[in-house]
């Protein structure tokens, strides 16, 4: 389970102070930065936009997971070329979603595809041979802080199983409710990268020492 990748979000931490969040990330060991973009439509919250983003590529050379919680992604993906590592978009609202996948890898960037816990596995199975990963909910997006809906590991070990019937090397995300207590069944389940949001930004610890715990928890 060491090779799983933590990928602090910020959607937990102090935005009166979010460089410093972002800087305490990458000094604490982060693999990566998960950045929820909201729309206020897809989910009931707004966060931020590409110039957000684009202000903090200039204080960490963390990768950038960006998780478009927005309708029609699509429009927004070359808004993020620039500053993304991974596009990542809903099924619920790509009907065209190799399209939009193909748009992705032809600004050169990775793309992944995202499923709410409502939504079926076969909604993304024709997709599998052309994502670089799949990103689990396993909460119902919108807000931080929430509790895991555990069921949805058994999500997360049939795709699993697909990716390797198939060949296929996409990295499976689990995002939402990740703690200390359950990082390594995550990874049992066959995930690859963990989203940790107010399991690494809270008032008891700091970064690096929530940072640290989760790595210990995995092995």
């Amino acid at each position: 389970m060491a090779h799983v990748k933590l990928a602090p979000s910020i959607l937990t931490a102090d935005f009166g102070r979010l460089a410093d969040e972002v800087r305490a990330a990458e000094a604490g060991g982060a693999d990566m930065l998960h950045l929820d973009v909201m729309d206020g439509r897809f989910v009931p919250n707004i966060t931020f936009g590409a110039l957000v983003v684009e202000a903090l590529r200039k204080v960490t050379r963390l990768p950038f997971d960006i998780h478009l919680m927005t309708v029609e992604p699509e429009r927004l993906i070359e808004q993020f070329a620039e500053t993304a590592d991974i596009i990542n978009v809903h099924i619920e609202v790509s009907p065209h979603i190799n399209r939009t996948l193909e748009a992705i890898h032809r600004l050169g960037k990775k793309a992944g595809v995202c499923l709410n816990p409502g939504t079926p596995v076969a909604a993304i199975e024709e997709s599998l041979p052309d994502v670089d990963q799949v990103m689990v909910m396993t909460i119902n997006p919108g807000w931080g802080g929430q509790e895991m809906i555990r069921r949805q590991l058994e999500k997360v070990a049939q795709i699993r199983r697909l990716l390797d019937a198939g060949g296929f090397g996409a990295d499976i995300e689990i995002d939402g409710g990740v703690k200390v207590h359950n990082a390594a069944e995550c990874a049992r389940a066959g995930a690859t990268v963990l989203v940790c949001g107010s399991s690494v930004y809270n008032a008891e610890r700091s970064v690096a020492e929530n940072l640290a715990a989760l790595r210990r928890a995995l092995g």
